[in-house]
């Protein structure tokens, strides 16, 4: 017959099938891992390049001689330069208190009038760095005038006689917000010491010794010698 060879009008569908396919866990976990090793690895980059200076600060702070005393006052925890501090030269153009770290800094606040507590200040600034020698090129002196007055000519030309002076406006009551006097003490009384990173980390006393406080800072140069070197 002709149609002898059609199928059955009455035959039951053909089942479907589904393939179920599993998820890629295995190549979703190597990918987890390399991301893991990948901040590993970062991260111990940056611990090779923090060693250096966490080394000088242990042996700063931690490793003491027996019978040694600082003259001045170790700030702990120090302090950041606050990225926010508004600074601007005498003459009005602002300055990026980034622009600061680099070097140490030797550091005096003060009003513009400069009274003579002041000028002996800015003169042990510029005694203590030429006394340091051939580091000296490592330290940078700095004059944060507040008020909106200016030095005079031959208060500027005297400080800069060995070397330059940076001179830059800053207000009082922000500088109060991250340098601290020691108690009694008023904030244009001290120098400041700030480490290359922009930490303020050290007080000199109101009542200066250049010599006393030098021995500080000859410690702190030496101990920060391995990863600091002088300019910006």
């Amino acid at each position: 017959m002709s149609g002898s060879e059609s199928s059955a009008p009455d035959a039951a569908p053909e089942a479907l099938s589904f393939t179920v396919h599993g998820m890629p866990s295995a190549a979703l976990g190597v990918d987890r891992r390399r991301v893991v090793s990948g901040r590993l690895r970062m991260l111990l980059v940056l611990l090779a390049c923090a060693a250096p200076v966490l080394a000088s600060y242990f042996t700063y702070y931690v490793i003491r001689p027996e019978g040694r005393s600082n003259y001045a006052t170790l700030i702990s925890p120090s302090r950041t330069l606050p990225p926010s501090l508004s600074l601007r030269t005498l003459e009005g153009s602002a300055v990026d208190p980034a622009s600061l770290r680099g070097q140490w800094l030797l550091v005096t606040v003060g009003d513009a009038a400069c009274d003579a507590a002041c000028e002996r200040r800015i003169y042990a600034q510029r005694q203590l760095r030429e006394m340091l020698g051939r580091e000296r090129d490592r330290v940078d002196r700095v004059w944060l005038v507040t008020g909106e007055a200016s030095p005079s000519s031959a208060l500027l030309s005297a400080a800069n006689a060995t070397g330059e002076l940076t001179v830059l406006r800053a207000d009082r009551a922000a500088l109060a917000a991250w340098l601290a006097p020691a108690e009694g003490r008023q904030l244009e009384e001290h120098l400041y010491v700030v480490d290359p990173m922009g930490e303020w980390m050290m007080r000199a006393p109101a009542d200066l010794d250049p010599a006393r406080f030098k021995r500080d800072l000859d410690r702190l140069l030496r101990a920060s010698s391995s990863w600091d070197q002088a300019g910006r």
